[in-house]
């Protein structure tokens, strides 16, 4: 299984980013071999449909579950429609948010939030 978490830094202990369409890079965690990587987001500093761009590089990323503190409404059809479980992360480290999934502690997120279309803010 692969959780894909937004994330401030890409070394050691990252926080969980705010932001998931502008969080400055994911961490990729494939549960079957225990490995982490990093990816640098792409649409960060994008000046609309940040969101739904974050969105399609995590499906175009072949995650299964992402782990976040907000989504967008319509990154959240993109992500569902790829058949990914959106999770509400716990604030903190993601280490800690990918072991609070894992153990089963996490609901799936429910609230989502109407996106800043067209540039609004």
């Amino acid at each position: 299984m692969k959780i894909i978490v937004p994330v401030e830094g890409a070394s050691g202990i990252s926080e969980i980013s705010g932001s998931l369409g502008r969080a400055p890079y994911y961490l990729f965690y494939d549960t079957e071999v225990g490995v982490a990587t990093y990816l640098e987001n792409p649409v960060a500093d994008s000046p609309s449909g940040a969101g739904v761009g974050a969105a399609q590089t995590i499906t175009d990323a072949g995650a299964d579950v992402l782990l976040t503190l907000r989504c967008g409404d319509r990154a959240y059809e993109v992500l569902r429609e790829a058949g990914i479980k959106v999770f509400l992360a716990p604030s903190g480290d993601a280490g800690s948010g990918i072991e609070a999934y894992l153990q089963g502690r996490l609901s799936e997120l429910t609230d989502f939030h109407e996106g800043h279309h067209h540039g609004a803010v």
